[in-house]
């Protein structure tokens, strides 16, 4: 079903405010993201939790301060068409009491102009947190993206809401503590004919580059893309951009080299900002 889901700040503890859709109302396909459906501090959490002690008035009422949240090591989130990907999502903070819990989860709006937000929920009851000093801690959780529930418009920058429990029960909240990209796995091939091939004879060099098409379930063409040719030679480690080759409507590529020597032949891609670079393995073609 679909939720739409709040969060507030409830006698220490924080509950979801929920209004769901019957599920005979809500659409069983890639367009319907999951809700956010459950998320707060455990009550063993909050119970565990130290009071704090000899703190002045004015410092038991400060609200942690989170300072910094880093998502999936800050590079971006690739998603093929199957396969789930687990997130890791890193929250530091600090406050006098010293840091008890965090929470997260990953989000996307689907309109802006609506308050209909869906995503991923945090996989643990609680967070692992590893103390830098008596006031900061960094907690670490994770979030794991399932494909079935994405579609291709959501290949584009989502969310993390970051939420922190002092050891005397603040709570602090920040909903967008930080952004990362969603990409679409892409994959690249080459075929470099004939092989064996006579020195000054014509090589073709073809392929496709194709991403996942999370509505499908499958990889299709990224068409009309910018792919460079490259080659390296047999004994070097190192390939050199020979041409820049433009792919067809679906995908595919081709262009005719001349033989001069042995090496691979491969295609590399740049990547756009919802498909990530990827080169082919190299194809050897053996000059006589």
């Amino acid at each position: 079903m679909r939720i739409r889901a709040t969060v507030a700040a409830v006698s220490g503890a924080l509950a979801l405010s929920t209004l769901a859709v019957p599920a005979s109302q809500a659409a069983q396909s890639h367009d319907d993201l999951p809700a956010i459906t459950s998320f707060g501090f455990p009550a063993q959490d909050r119970a565990a939790a130290p009071k704090a002690k000899g703190l002045a008035a004015s410092k038991a009422a400060a609200l942690p301060v989170i300072s910094k949240v880093v998502v999936n090591g800050g590079k971006p989130i690739v998603v093929g068409t199957t396969a789930t990907k687990k997130v890791s999502i890193a929250i530091t903070a600090s406050h006098p009491s010293g840091i008890a819990d965090a929470a997260t989860f990953l989000w996307f709006s689907k309109d802006a102009a609506t308050d209909m937000y869906y995503g991923f929920d945090q996989n643990e009851d609680a967070a692992t947190c590893k103390a830098a000093s008596a006031t900061t801690s960094t907690c670490t959780l994770s979030v794991t993206v399932d494909p079935w529930y994405l579609t291709n418009a959501t290949a584009t920058y989502w969310k993390a809401a970051a939420f922190v429990l002092s050891n005397d029960f603040e709570i602090a909240e920040k909903y967008t503590a930080a952004q990362i990209r969603m990409q679409r796995l892409s994959k690249l091939d080459v075929n470099a004919a004939p092989e064996p091939v006579k020195k000054g004879k014509t090589i073709t060099v073809t392929g496709k580059l194709s991403r996942a098409n999370w509505e499908t379930g499958t990889y299709k063409g990224y068409a009309t893309q910018s792919v460079k040719l490259q080659f390296r030679k047999k004994n070097s480690s190192t390939y050199t951009t020979v041409k820049t080759v433009k792919g067809s409507s679906t995908g595919t590529l081709k262009t005719t080299v001349k033989a001069v020597e042995d090496g691979y032949w491969r295609w590399s891609f740049a990547g756009t900002a919802s498909t990530p670079a990827v080169s082919a393995t190299g194809d050897f073609v053996d000059v006589k």
